[in-house]
């Protein structure tokens, strides 16, 4: 090795242990974060130091799950690791698909073995411990299988339609499946999906309420009978947050509104909050705009309107049933809003208090393969 070759190799080395020196300071100088606004999530903290971690492991996986989340600049590193993946022709990043037209489309992965298997056991036996109620199941498509004509030619297609017709093959007899995907589909040019986040928009969830009113006998209300408000051009969603794609374009929300609204009294029952709307305005300050669809997930929700017919529902649903709720309040006296995730009391004995007679469960695809807590209906 000549002079020259000893030098540069003394100048990269001090220069990375500049790099590693300088890094490393900052980040023991900045405070950690509990939030990040750009991935719209909770970011790990420093876990604590025991024996019983260290010798299984968990420490160690913690302590790198603490580290990566922390990490000074994180959320430019991520953009520019995106920027040099779309550089290089890359389209998909932390399972999200850059999709043409500036959509942003969430990668269906396939269930464990059995999973399926064991949601189904759950919802035969919560059925079995209800016999009075009458139950409506709709697994809503998402924009992966509804906007198969945005995703990258290289992305795998079929996977959850096949999903979804096992899902509707396997549920216990008596129980109805309202299939929305063609009605979606048949629509899906008018902005069905946003492009910045895995929800549906209002349009979506209207086009899935006329679907269940077909089966549930209701007679729905017309789009022309509702006032759609844009309330904000802004909105920078989940799938936005996940990838770390940055240069795409905001979506706007809209909400389906009657000319004469409804008078309802919804109350969160765990905070012990009540108020005369389904949404929270307040929340088109925050990150995630789409909590103002019925201030975001809660483990119970009630919600009483005006009218007399004493009819009551139960849904059991994720955040797609955020925006799709609205449209069922001038069919209900009473709806009971139970997210299973944050739920521990007992659903069936819900449903014997309140004398409820009908029960739609209401999920997205990727959120009911996901959801563990769906085998947990009876406990």
């Amino acid at each position: 090795m000549d002079k020259n070759d000893k030098i540069n190799g003394t100048c990269i080395a001090l220069l990375l242990l500049s790099f590693i020196g300088v890094f490393g300071a900052l980040n023991l100088a900045m405070a950690d974060r509990t939030f990040s606004e750009s991935e719209n999530r909770v970011l790990k903290q420093l876990p604590p130091f025991s024996l019983k971690a260290v010798l299984s492991g968990t420490f160690t996986s913690d302590f790198e799950a603490y580290v990566s989340d922390q990490f000074v600049f994180r959320d430019r590193w991520i953009g520019l690791k995106t920027d040099a993946d779309r550089i290089q022709g890359k389209k998909e990043s932390n399972g999200v698909y850059l999709g043409k037209d500036g959509y942003l489309i969430q990668k269906f992965v396939p269930p464990i073995e059995g999973d399926l298997q064991e949601k189904m056991a759950a919802i035969l036996a919560f059925d079995e411990a209800t016999p009075d109620l009458r139950k409506y199941v709709m697994i809503v498509p998402t924009a992966a299988t509804v906007l198969q004509d945005k995703l990258p030619r290289f992305a795998g297609t079929g996977v959850e339609a096949a999903y979804l017709s096992d899902v509707r093959r396997s549920l216990p007899q008596g129980i109805h499946y309202v299939d929305v995907l063609p009605a979606l589909y048949g629509k899906r040019e008018q902005h069905v999906f946003y492009k910045t986040d895995h929800h549906w928009t209002t349009k979506g969830a209207y086009l899935a309420y006329l679907e269940l009113c077909k089966h549930m006998g209701l007679v729905p209300n017309e789009e022309s009978g509702f006032d759609i408000q844009k309330i904000t051009d802004e909105f920078y969603g989940s799938l936005y947050s996940r990838s770390g794609y940055r240069h795409v374009q905001p979506d706007s929300i809209e909400l389906f509104l009657r000319s004469d609204p409804p008078k309802i009294k919804v109350t969160y029952a765990d905070e012990g909050e009540t108020t005369d709307s389904l949404y929270a305005m307040d929340n088109l300050q925050k990150k995630d705009k789409y909590e103002v669809f019925l201030n975001g997930n809660h483990g119970l929700v009630h919600i009483a309107t005006a009218q007399t017919n004493e009819k009551k529902l139960l849904v059991v649903k994720d955040s797609y049933a955020n925006s799709f709720i609205p449209f069922l309040v001038e069919h209900y006296s009473e709806i009971f809003v139970v997210d299973l995730r944050y739920y521990a009391d007992d659903l069936a004995a819900l449903v014997q208090e309140h004398d409820i007679r009908d029960m739609l469960m209401l999920y997205n695809a990727n959120t009911f393969r996901e959801d563990p807590s769906i085998k947990n209906l009876l406990e």
